[in-house]
């Protein structure tokens, strides 16, 4: 039998999380603000490089009640898997680091946005805040649960300060502060294409992005109107981005964007770089760093970036099945030049069909997606979970996806 992942409406969500305020705080919330999750169709690991992704917000939400404090502490409370976990800290405490490395890691992402938005200047002020948490985004299945919890956050401080939800200038700095939050109070290095994705979501939409000139566009997702739906198999594979692994693929692009910058190499990115891929290796020959490690890593970024920029085209000219060869071509790089999959991603692409599938996230665990026919939809999963099966890995669970709309308020 196959495991689907199940989703409650925006009323449910705010229902939920208005109960988890009143149990543990015993008052009423000034309102309730949910984010959405995310899928990357395309375009992995090179949002930090000014690389473009193509990620669309998921119909799964974080949902926040929340209510302002007077006394500079934060009290959060967080349900999931049946319990309830609470951290109260004073904003004074929060930092870089406060949270790194620790139990209470998942409170950094949510006191890390608001810390950071202050810092930042976008929130306008905060005397502290009362925070009780619900949500339908799965946890380690690359679907970026941080970013829903940070963003969800952030826009209801955003609110509160200013007594407005956030235009589209202040959800680009909403964004920035919450990639300090994840970076710089959790420890996590991502490069802002969840919290893009968050935050600018809108439904029946994907977004192209653009990390070299910061243009977000929304292009339309249509696929129903070709029969053909996302499905989504989280692998249930142990996932985390805070354990070194993606901070070592990180460092490897910054360490040569560095050096390239510093050699007088046009721009400051990899994608601005001619022939970024010899100019790389050269600099690991010279730096005595590995050559055959920067060569692939570096010929990631670059040949990635061009996939994502032509699926960009295909997508809006209504070529999927240009589409789903290019989502193939991105996990075999992602699998054999960036070494970011799993066993349990890589079985789950071939039982896919590899055409048309691709793991999404940062890897090292997490999902595989499948651009699929409607028709095809259980028999894919079925394929997906035997596979997994005989390969002696945890049953998957599956979600068939559609766009959703970004942070947004949805109650009170």
């Amino acid at each position: 039998m196959l495991n689907w992942i199940s989703t409650r409406s925006d009323a449910t969500l705010a229902d939920a999380a208005t109960a988890l305020f009143r149990s543990n705080f015993s008052t009423e919330p000034a309102g309730v603000w949910a984010a959405p999750g995310r899928v990357n169709l395309i375009g992995e690991h090179v949002d930090y490089a000014g690389g473009a992704s193509i990620p669309f917000a998921l119909e799964q939400n974080t949902a926040v009640a929340v209510a302002p404090r007077e006394d500079g502490q934060l009290r959060i409370a967080s349900e999931f898997g049946g319990k309830v976990y609470r951290v109260d800290v004073f904003l004074e405490e929060v930092g870089p680091g406060w949270a790194a490395g620790t139990p209470d890691a998942w409170a950094g992402y949510v006191a890390g946005a608001v810390w950071a938005g202050l810092e930042d200047g976008v929130i306008a002020s905060c005397e502290g805040l009362d925070i009780a948490i619900v949500s339908d985004v799965p946890v380690g299945s690359g679907l970026s649960s941080s970013a829903a919890l940070e963003c969800s956050v952030a826009v209801a401080a955003y609110e509160l300060s200013t007594g407005h939800a956030p235009d589209d200038a202040a959800r680009t700095r909403l964004v920035l502060a919450c990639m300090r939050a994840e970076n710089e109070v959790v420890g996590a290095s991502t490069g802002g294409l969840d919290q893009n994705a968050s935050l600018f979501g809108q439904k029946g939409k994907a977004l192209v992005l653009d990390f070299s000139t910061g243009e977000v566009r929304r292009v339309p997702f249509n696929i129903a109107e070709r029969d053909m739906v996302l499905l989504i198999a989280d692998t249930n594979a142990p996932h985390t981005l805070n354990d070194g692994q993606y901070a070592s693929r990180r460092g490897v692009i910054d360490a040569v964007q560095s050096a390239l910058a510093g050699s007088g190499a046009r721009g400051g990115t990899i994608r601005d770089t001619p022939d970024a891929v010899a100019a790389a290796t050269r600099w690991a020959r010279e730096a005595g760093e590995d050559e055959g490690v920067v060569k692939r890593r570096v010929a990631h970024v670059v040949e990635e970036t061009a996939r994502t920029l032509e699926a960009a085209s295909d997508l809006e000219a209504g070529n999927l099945d240009r589409f789903r060869e290019l989502m193939r071509d991105s996990h075999i790089s992602l699998r054999d030049q960036y070494e970011v999959t799993t066993p349990e991603l890589d079985c789950a692409f071939a039982a896919a069909g590899e055409v048309g599938a691709r793991m999404t996230g940062g890897g090292f665990g997490g999902a595989v997606i499948a651009l699929v026919k409607r028709a095809d939809v259980e028999s894919t999963a079925e394929a997906i979970a035997a596979a997994a099966a005989e390969g002696g890995f945890p049953a998957p669970t599956f979600l068939v996806a559609s766009p959703g709309d970004g942070a947004r308020r949805i109650a009170g």
